[in-house]
């Protein structure tokens, strides 16, 4: 097996709403902000190959907004980065064998379609592969609630259902291997977005937890700091603080989403008993796991 942290297209979001009740005085030493008070974010995959299988988790936001909502969602770039990034270790989305999203928001779903082009729909991308998403998520993005309604992509959940090529994970299940077996365990959280499907990636050598919105970056690490845009902020801490022990005792690496710097670390606990991460990488190259 070997992983690949994948950088796709990069925002510019309200440092304020990305660390929810915490100070700008507290967040702008971590997240320096621009004249409007915007902090700089990845939107990462991470791509796996298990037996010459290529399995991406999440695409990022890619390039699929018009114009009006590029501005307003701070989409850095007009090109879909994902697929240049992915270009470069030379691969297309037509070699993706399956696609693993945690929740369909925008920014980690967004890069399954097609790059925006004035009077035409976005259509789906990755031909060849199998979408994966949880049954909880999927329910959501379907019938979103009226605070995070502009989070998801109306037309998205029926692309992927007439895709013909859905697996819908059922999170009551007491077991997926015949999906992934042995490699892919997939953990939930309802924090941030109910029924986050977050994917616990077990090497030979090593493991890696696809973190998703539940730990955004390092800065997340850090138990209080939440996001304004979590749907039950003090759940998404005790989901936090319950993930610690497992990854600490097991020696888990986590797996960044949105941090501009890091794409993994681990976790420790220091002598005062706040978590905080060590062992950052800045991205992995095809490491063997």
């Amino acid at each position: 097996m070997k992983v690949w942290s994948i950088l796709g297209n990069t925002q510019k979001l309200d440092g304020g709403a990305m660390f929810g009740n915490a100070p700008k005085a507290v967040w702008q030493k971590w997240y320096p902000p621009d004249e409007h008070s915007r902090i700089h974010l990845a939107c990462r995959s991470m791509l796996v190959e298990i037996d010459n299988k290529k399995v991406l988790l999440e695409t990022g936001i890619g390039s699929f907004f018009e114009p009006k909502l590029k501005k307003r969602f701070g989409v850095v770039e007009d090109e879909h980065i994902l697929l240049k990034n992915l270009q470069e270790i030379g691969l297309s989305h037509e070699n993706i064998d399956c696609v693993i999203l945690s929740h369909l928001h925008f920014d980690h779903a967004g890069g399954l379609l097609s790059s925006y082009e004035d009077g035409k729909n976005p259509k789906l991308l990755f031909p060849n592969a199998q979408f994966v998403v949880g049954k909880q998520a999927l329910a959501r993005a379907k019938a979103p609630h009226k605070r995070d309604r502009a989070s998801f992509i109306p037309e998205l959940p029926n692309l992927l259902e007439n895709s013909g090529k859905l697996l819908i994970v059922d999170e009551r299940a007491s077991s997926h291997k015949d999906v992934f077996p042995d490699t892919i365990e997939f953990i939930y959280s309802d924090g941030h977005t109910p029924g986050q499907m977050h994917a616990l990636v077990h090497g030979s050598k090593q493991s890696l937890f696809f973190a998703g919105d539940l730990i955004p970056g390092k800065a997340w690490v850090h138990l209080p700091i939440t996001m304004g845009y979590d749907r039950y902020p003090e759940k998404v801490i005790d989901e936090k603080e319950s993930l610690y022990s497992r990854l600490i005792d097991q020696d888990i690496t986590l797996f960044f989403t949105h941090d501009i710097e890091f794409s993994s670390a681990k976790i420790k606990q220091n002598e005062k008993g706040r978590f905080e991460t060590t062992n950052e990488n800045a991205e992995i190259v095809g490491l063997e796991i």
